[in-house]
């Protein structure tokens, strides 16, 4: 082999020296990205973020040293879910966790069927995430959550604190997933204990003081919201 050759041969070598422990290095400090998406606001979830971020930190992962999250916000606007969710997968992220409600689980499955999606969920199989509890099927998976039986407690718990009603309100989220379900839940508890029921629909934060400025004009004492709204809220007049 020629100097000028062996010269060239060396350099390349080199240079192949230098650039494999940069790419290893690269490629170590590469961290997996995980979807967050919730129908809520940052302000109305943000306890719910610093219990995610305690359950990460508890799995050995810490957000910014060796995961990253991408959080989006649905500020009560169901109609932003599937946007939210379509950027999510184009992030590649490596799981998607839902927050805030049934509807952004419903956007998250529309938007991908490779990316796993965790869910929170009041009766996931009626609601469409999972085929059944036993065998989810899918990219789905997650908590299901037994609020049907809640809707007599809590309708009894009213009744306690305000002992003279003879209305009660309903606070529901229109566009929910589960509002059939819990309609005919609350509907159910309502008629077991003879309670005249009035449901009011308030989908975003000016829906909700809607609801409540209309609340004097009701011959009634006090208004619940299932906890899948993005606030619940308890109120009475005598």
């Amino acid at each position: 082999m020629s100097d000028v050759r062996r010269r060239e041969f060396m350099t390349l070598l080199g240079g192949a020296a230098v650039a494999w422990p940069l790419a290893a290095r690269a490629q170590q400090r590469a961290m997996p990205v995980i979807g967050f998406l919730s129908t809520r606001s940052s302000a109305d979830s943000a306890d719910h973020a610093a219990a995610f971020r305690r359950g990460l930190a508890a799995s050995g992962y810490v957000e910014g040293q060796n995961v990253a999250v991408e959080y989006r916000w649905a500020d009560g606007l169901s109609d932003r879910l599937s946007a939210l969710a379509a950027e999510l997968v184009s992030r590649k992220v490596a799981v998607i966790a839902i927050v805030g409600g049934p509807t952004s689980g419903l956007a998250a499955k529309a938007a991908t069927s490779a990316i796993p999606i965790v869910f929170i969920a009041n009766d996931p199989v009626r609601i469409g995430l999972v085929a059944s509890l036993n065998r989810p099927g899918g990219n789905a998976t997650g908590v299901n959550v037994f609020l049907q039986e809640m809707e007599g407690k809590r309708l009894g718990l009213l009744r306690e604190i305000v002992p003279t009603a003879s209305l009660i309100a309903v606070l529901l989220n229109p566009q929910g997933a589960d509002v059939d379900i819990q309609k005919r839940d609350i509907d159910e508890a309502a008629r077991a204990v003879g309670q005249p029921i009035h449901v009011l629909n308030a989908s975003n934060e000016r829906d909700i003081h809607a609801a409540f400025e209309a609340l004097p004009g009701l011959k009634g004492a006090g208004c619940w919201s299932p906890p899948t709204h993005s606030s619940t809220v308890v109120a009475s007049r005598s």
